[in-house]
């Protein structure tokens, strides 16, 4: 998920020349999500605005980056801040992106004015970069929605995969997994939510695939690890793959997203690496991730150097 000033406002769609972890020094940044698109892989991370010594989550917006080689990094110039959300009072957490039918679909986390607790809400744009808009008008799940725990953040970390056969489902939850199905228009839930056990579940759910099988990655335990589970489908029944990341050294969350890119397989996820770095002061960074051949994902290190140059010439 759950100010650092720039030096210089940037100019838009200004490149960062930036070609280690983390993808950019000039703000904290937290909770990746990313979409590949025309040959260009799209990051949107929350921005950690907390001052030297904060105690809490100080989180106004969404940041968006792009890359064409997994190295250099574009800020584009359209911030999505929370309050696109005419309904939410504070907090831009934890996001995902989806694509369909030409629109882009941001799911967000937020906490709500009137319906106490934390809140998902969905944001749409024509363009991966921006500018979104709110899709509904109201939040697509509420605190009231969920009673699996008595807290009010259980429902937060919105993620959402696409399956081959076009059905679309949304994942997320703290203490307790949930998921449901969307319906076409990807802002409306299709039926029942359905609560999963999962060993450890804290936070941070995430369904991708590879080579025919479900990956269902999540934050395990508290400080957290990275941890995935395998599935015959995007609904399971899972089975316990392993540990991807170990926690961070000080940062209790970490939080990954994981994308293929021009032949390749990444790990997105955030650290306190940068100066001045911590808790509320994170910084999302990238590694290249690794399939073993029984279809095992490896374990993977954090480094400063970051993956290699995969430039794609298929990048627009």
């Amino acid at each position: 998920m759950l100010k650092h000033a720039l030096p210089a406002i940037l100019v838009a769609a200004s490149a960062l020349a930036q070609a280690a972890n983390p993808i950019t020094s000039k703000i904290y940044t937290a909770d990746p999500a990313a979409l590949v698109d025309n040959g260009r892989v799209y990051l949107y991370v929350g921005h950690d605005e907390a001052a030297a010594g904060g105690k809490d989550y100080l989180m106004n917006e969404w940041r968006v980056f792009s890359s064409c080689d997994m190295q250099n990094w574009t800020e584009h110039p359209n911030p999505v801040p929370y309050t696109v959300f005419k309904w939410a009072g504070r907090d831009a957490w934890a996001s995902d992106i989806a694509r369909r039918n030409g629109k882009y679909y941001l799911y967000t986390t937020v906490d709500h004015k009137t319906i106490p607790g934390k809140a998902i809400g969905v944001a749409v744009s024509n363009s991966p970069a921006g500018p979104f808009v709110d899709a509904r008008g109201s939040a697509l799940v509420t605190n009231d929605m969920t009673h699996e725990t008595p807290i009010a953040w259980d429902d937060i970390d919105p993620a959402v995969f696409i399956d081959d056969d076009g059905q679309a489902y949304l994942y997320w939850g703290n203490t307790v997994m949930k998921y449901a199905k969307l319906k076409p228009n990807m802002i409306e839930l299709d039926g029942a939510i359905h609560t999963v056990g999962l060993e450890a579940f804290t936070e941070a759910s995430y369904l991708h695939k590879h080579a025919g099988k479900y990956y269902l990655s999540y934050s395990r335990k508290f400080p957290e690890e990275t941890v995935y589970m395998t599935g015959p489908s995007a609904t399971g029944p899972w089975s316990f793959g392993g540990v991807i990341m170990e926690q961070n050294s000080n940062v209790k969350t970490i939080h990954q997203a994981i994308v293929d890119f021009n032949g390749k397989s990444y790990i997105f996820y955030h650290n306190g690496k940068l100066p001045g770095g911590g808790e509320f002061r994170r910084s999302v960074a990238v590694e290249e991730l690794h399939y073993g051949p029984d279809g095992k994902i490896l374990p993977v290190a954090q480094t400063a150097q970051g993956p290699a140059a995969n430039p794609s010439p298929a990048c627009k």
